[in-house]
């Protein structure tokens, strides 16, 4: 390890001389005394450690000093004092604390912890060194990115284990010693929830570190028909969809528990209920249990109330019954709230759906209205755009065959599938339930409206979802309606508000009926039902009929012969004398459709090698099309047919699809 450089900022001269001492066994040292000092040294020397006294120590008088190589070791004698400050520095800097003493055994405990951060500065400056060298060939970039891989996780251990050693000081100030590593387990799980569905399920052990029956959660919603009103992610340990939802709302203003300690923001711990007229219907009649004692705690952000957590009926583990939640539980639920509030924040759940974190309808037409405010300051008041709902097709069938969860699995994965389906400019969000809705920008013509939308609904229909081959048609699809808008619709840009967007939505909520066959289908068409795209011109629906100036919006289907599987396997092809390695996206005995890093020239002939189990074919092909997978994206999807396929390979191909799971594959509708 290279030379370190040491920098002691310190006022006290009796420590200054001992930290001098320790430190000059690592390194070389530098004393300051002021900031000012420290500045001075700053210009001409880059610093490994910076050992800094407690007062001066404070984050916000040493922003923008030290890289976030250098490491941190404050020193003091206030425990508590110093555990505040480490936690003043953001946690891109390695930040530890130590407690002041002149004896020999705290000597050599500073001595390990000025190590350790020495060692920790080293590995990052290691990080920074690999990434201005290891620029180069397509290999070297490789083999650098392994080993930032590798420093990373060493990093990151860090990280945790700093996190779980601040978790336990916390746990020590409340008190809780007996659960105290659940306490610290569950702490950090929330600060590394990167997820809703890691939050919820965090919360789920709050429950039993708190020994209660049941438990719920709540944000704080708003809109214009109800005002304000909390929305439970989780209601007495159920984690609710749509419907279910809306039915558990509660107004703000209501006589209701979690109501109170949100419009308040007060605890409220009781185990005598009979008599409180916040005692709701919903506590009477939809727990699970009949109420003997209740925890409700509001979860605050920025001094006002953003959600609200509850526990239900205290149990009595290892000790008699006592009547209801404890002072230790109000403690422990008030940090826990603290630790969620900050996760609530993260993942923004104030403007996003919980399940498929996408916008909620409130901030999608909020961002709407920015938008058109913003062109009309841009003066592209001539700008047009189009409003589009889109729902599944046959979703109650995939919920009562499938189970609600798997009905909540599917609608978080086609969320990506649609995000994925639509610019950086345009806006989408859950709308409700299967519903979603889009709004896209810069459409100059109701064709490209409907192309625009069309492949939205190719991607949907392309995209493997697990149960789909028992949905009608063996896939499962998306029907959109769309309506298009410019100007002339929106008489002042100024004025445009919710209610008007509302109306656009409705227009395509019509559009959408009719593409689900649920309003008398124009002559032509009346056999065709769900599926498709349709538009709302004028108070009458216009069935997408494809046309010379949609050709340009709308991808050609591929034409099969062959039962197609789609199925993830191994296959190596050559390009340019090089060979490359990727998967199938869908394989049949004719060919395979794989994701590729560029366009192939169609018509090319390619030598393949298929991975299959234990067999490897080597197999000859011609590109029959490659497409990019949507507009602005950096991957693409190729067609391969196979050509003169051996009776052999044709044979282990068989074999092999043969031994599928009937999941993971569909037949061709």
């Amino acid at each position: 390890m290279a030379e370190q450089n040491i920098l002691i900022l310190n006022r006290k001269s009796e420590e200054v001389d001992v930290l001098k001492k320790l430190c000059s066994q690592v390194g070389l040292v530098y004393i300051a005394s002021t900031t000012g000092e420290v500045v001075t040294l700053i210009e001409k020397i880059e610093f490994n450690v910076l050992v800094v006294d407690e007062s001066l120590s404070e984050y916000s008088s040493l922003r923008g000093l030290f890289r976030t190589t250098t490491s941190i070791v404050i020193t003091g004698s206030d425990e508590k004092k110093l555990v505040e400050r480490a936690k003043s520095w953001p946690l891109i800097y390695y930040a530890d604390h130590h407690l002041s003493s002149l004896d020999k055994q705290n000597t050599d405990s500073l001595l390990r912890t000025i190590i350790t951060a020495s060692e920790h500065s080293f590995l990052k400056f290691e990080v920074e060194n690999l990434r201005k060298t290891y620029v180069g060939s397509e290999v070297k970039l490789q083999e650098a990115y392994y080993e930032i891989q590798k420093i990373k996780n060493f990093i990151n251990n860090s990280i945790v284990k700093e996190i779980e050693k601040r978790m336990s000081m916390e746990a020590k100030y409340l008190g809780v010693k007996k659960e105290k590593q659940r306490i610290e387990d569950t702490l950090k799980r929330l600060y590394i929830a990167n997820d809703v569905t890691s939050l919820l399920d965090i919360v789920y052990d709050i429950k039993d570190i708190v020994h209660a029956e049941g438990i719920s959660i709540y944000i704080l919603d708003e809109n214009e028909t109800l005002g304000k009103f909390l929305k439970p992610l989780v209601w007495d340990d159920a984690f609710l969809t749509h419907p279910e939802s809306t039915r558990h709302f509660v107004l703000i203003e209501s006589h209701d528990f979690a109501a109170h300690a949100a419009h308040h923001a007060k605890t409220i711990n009781l185990s005598d209920l009979a008599d409180d007229k916040r005692l709701s219907r919903r506590y009477v009649e939809d727990l699970r249990s009949p109420l003997r004692s209740l925890l409700c705690v509001p979860i605050m952000h920025a001094q006002e109330a953003i959600g609200v957590l509850e526990v239900y009926n205290k149990i009595g583990r290892d000790r008699p019954k006592r009547p209801g939640f404890t002072a230790e539980d109000e403690q422990i639920m008030l940090k826990f709230c603290e630790h969620i509030s900050i996760a609530i924040t993260k993942l923004n759940l104030i403007q996003y759906d919980a399940l498929t974190g996408l916008l909620r309808p409130d901030p999608f037409f909020d961002k709407v209205i920015q938008k058109l405010k913003l062109d009309r300051k841009r003066h592209q008041e001539g700008s047009s755009f189009a409003m589009v709902m889109g729902d599944v097709d046959w979703f109650k069938n995939y919920n009562d065959r499938n189970g609600h969860e798997a009905g909540n699995r599917l609608l978080r994965e086609l969320a990506a599938v649609l995000n994925s389906s639509i610019r950086e400019e345009d806006l989408l969000c859950r709308y409700g339930g299967e519903e979603f809705l889009f709004f896209l920008s810069g459409i100059s013509s109701e064709e490209e409206a409907i192309g625009f939308t069309e492949r939205i609904r190719k991607n949907t229909e392309a995209h493997y979802f697990e149960n789909q081959e028992f949905q009608p048609n063996n896939n499962l699809t998306m029907s959109f309606g769309v309506t298009f808008f410019s100007k002339d619709r929106v008489k002042s840009w100024d004025g445009a508000s919710k209610n008007n967007l509302k109306k656009l939505a409705n227009e395509a909520d019509l559009a959408l009926a009719e593409a689900k066959g649920k309003r008398a289908s124009p002559p032509g068409i009346r056999d065709m039902y769900k599926n498709r795209v349709c538009i709302y011109i004028r108070e009458r629906l216009k069935e997408l009929q494809t046309s010379p100036s949609l050709e340009k919006f709308l991808e050609r289907p591929e034409k099969r012969r062959h039962k197609r599987y789609y199925t993830s396997t191994i296959l190596i092809y050559k390009r340019k004398d090089f060979y490359r390695v990727t998967k199938t996206i869908n394989l049949s005995l004719g060919g395979a459709r794989i994701p590729t890093d560029s366009l192939i020239d169609i018509r090319q002939p390619v030598d393949l090698v298929l991975i299959l189990g234990n067999n490897a074919c080597q197999l000859k092909g011609e590109v029959v099309y490659s497409m990019m997978a949507g507009d602005n994206y950096s991957h693409f999807y190729s067609g391969i047919k196979f050509i003169g396929l051996p009776v052999k390979d044709r044979k282990v191909l068989e074999d092999y699809f043969s031994s599928l799971n009937p999941r993971e594959s569909f037949l061709p509708h």
